[in-house]
């Protein structure tokens, strides 16, 4: 069991701009759809920081991370 196995990774497909910072940081956990927007192809792909700092490098904040078992968010914090 990885690290990220306790991930909730979620794109808002509307602040998503089609950068794809994710996909270079997280290439195995984030691929662009046929629209250009992010999606999460496999929410353990990348280690749980790898993922962390894919979502921190995203311009539009677009990606959230929340520990799955306690609903606390990861990413963006307020």
């Amino acid at each position: 069991m990885g690290d990220a196995d306790n991930l909730k990774i979620t794109v808002d497909r509307e602040a998503c701009i089609g950068d794809a910072a994710c996909c270079s940081d997280a290439p195995d956990t984030f691929e662009m759809d046929d629209d250009d927007i992010a999606v999460v192809k496999d929410p353990v792909g990348d280690d749980r920081d790898t993922i962390l700092e894919a979502a921190e490098n995203c311009p539009t904040d677009a990606i959230k991370i929340e520990d799955a078992e306690s609903g606390e968010v990861l990413y963006p914090k307020d």
